[in-house]
């Protein structure tokens, strides 16, 4: 079957035979010329999922621990030039980028116009793109990604118009994890209309990006006692600074009974544990940290779900279990306002991005 007609989905884009959708589609169509409702985006950066640049850097990490930087900017060229997507064959994952809108086709629904600097919001598993610069404003240190080509979104892609009040960086920063604290505030809010006054959530991997704001977004939606959850001391100083969790925890969320007991002495079990690290193998111990009747968020791209959902059943844990599909209406100026209005938010973000910059810096 041969597509002759444009399609909101992007399926005219699929060149993989039968047709697939364009995310599980082994390769794009990235041609610059536009169908009727598509949108051409200058590339300005890209931002990699944490799971899939940990993998990348993982992969090209010396005894010595030095991470070789060229092969991982090679590596990222080439997914991309093969796939015409940047979709990391390991872990399946992706990230999403901001750029500046360069042509809108006549019937596109997204309403963006030329000359808008904007994210987008979905997945870079699904949005073709042509990388033109060899990454040569890349070392291959860290998530954010110089970078000048171009991507095509569909009539049913996602993109939000850059804020003017917050550096583009940090707000690349938090549109790249916005449909975190949107799915938590809008569980949190399910269980604080039925049990007011007595709803507990643990967030693992509290200190991150998608974790900061989620414990901050389960407060706002009227959770009673937070608990954070992280790898280590340094991390536990950073959130406990942050002030967005009542208790902060020292656990590895890949050790089920640490995780399930670090979470009990915290003040739970928890009626909503949000699992926001990236590595594998936490699945168990989020079941076991969550009551019953709970709910168990997933939101890293590390995640098994046959592990979760497998792991489940043989616990005979009654817990309802969701995947964060990174989209719930309104997330984007959500997770926005969240990091105004939140200082402990915009200190941790601020830092993680200064961090992330020094260690670039050393690294070259």
């Amino acid at each position: 079957m041969t597509q002759t007609t444009g399609d909101p989905t992007g399926l005219h884009r699929v060149l993989d035979r039968p047709l697939v959708l364009p995310q599980a589609a082994q390769r794009l169509d990235t041609r610059r010329d536009l169908w009727p409702d598509e949108v051409r985006i200058r590339v300005e950066k890209l931002n990699l999922d944490a799971a899939s640049y940990r993998q990348l850097e993982g992969t090209h990490t010396a005894a010595d621990g030095s991470v070789d930087g060229a092969a991982v900017r090679r590596a990222v060229l080439d997914i991309v030039a093969g796939r015409g997507k940047m979709q990391n064959p390991v872990t399946g994952s992706g990230g999403m980028l901001i750029g500046t809108v360069e042509e809108v086709g006549p019937a596109s629904p997204l309403g963006l116009a030329v000359g808008d600097r904007v994210a987008t919001l979905v997945s870079l598993t699904l949005t073709p793109l042509v990388i033109e610069d060899g990454l040569e404003q890349w070392d291959g240190m860290g998530e954010q990604v110089p970078c000048d080509g171009y991507a095509v979104l569909f009539g049913r892609s996602i993109a939000a118009v850059l804020p003017d009040d917050l550096d583009p960086d940090l707000a690349l920063s938090v549109m790249d994890v916005c449909g975190a604290p949107a799915l938590t505030a809008r569980v949190v809010s399910r269980y604080a209309a039925e049990h007011p006054g007595d709803v507990t959530v643990a967030v693992v991997g509290g200190a991150g990006k998608s974790g900061s704001l989620s414990l901050a977004a389960a407060r706002a939606a009227g959770a009673t006692r937070t608990i954070g959850v992280v790898p280590h001391g340094d991390e536990a100083t950073l959130l406990t600074d942050a002030g967005l969790a009542d208790t902060v925890v020292v656990a590895d969320a890949r050790d089920p009974i640490a995780l399930r007991d670090a979470v009990l002495d915290a003040g739970g079990p928890a009626d909503l544990t949000v699992v926001c690290v990236d590595v594998p193998g936490c699945e168990g111990g989020a079941i076991l940290a969550t009551a019953e009747g709970g709910t168990v968020i997933f939101f890293s791209m590390a995640t098994s779900f046959a592990g979760a959902a497998l792991g489940a059943e043989g616990l005979a844990a009654d817990v309802t279990m969701l995947v964060g599909n990174g989209y719930v209406p309104g997330h984007a100026a959500y997770a926005l306002d969240l990091l105004r209005t939140t200082p402990g938010v915009r200190s941790l973000f601020e830092r993680r991005l200064a961090a992330a910059a020094g260690a670039a810096e050393e690294a070259r």
